[in-house]
């Protein structure tokens, strides 16, 4: 069974940055679709960035310019690198994986953005 840890969130002032990562099972990301979710207190899960097989990028436009995503050499890590972060910012975050009917999603990880 493929299984996502998430790791890299914590407590961050604003402006500053984090790097989350996220570690499979296996390097699955080679043929799915990485992706980087995040809910914040009241408010739905959204979509913050994706990563396809081919390694095609999507934002969202609250994050545009400031948070990039990748895989690394052997696509059995997905990364979100966070920089100028927002109060806005603060929720948990989930790494997700897809390929057509297929969908995995890790545990979530915290960032708070606070002075």
């Amino acid at each position: 069974q493929v299984q996502l840890v998430e790791s890299g969130g914590g407590l961050v002032q604003p402006g500053g940055s984090l790097r989350l990562s996220c570690a499979a099972s296996r390097s699955f990301f080679t043929m799915y679709r990485g992706g980087w979710y995040r809910q914040a207190p009241g408010k739905q899960r959204e979509l913050v960035a994706q990563i396809g097989s081919s390694g095609s990028t999507n934002y969202a436009d609250s994050v545009k310019g400031r948070f990039t995503i990748s895989r690394d050499n052997t696509k059995t890590t997905l990364r979100l690198q966070m920089n100028s972060l927002k109060p806005d910012d603060t929720a948990i975050y989930y790494c997700q994986a897809d390929r057509g009917s297929e969908a995995y999603w890790g545990q979530g990880t915290q960032v708070t953005v606070s002075s």
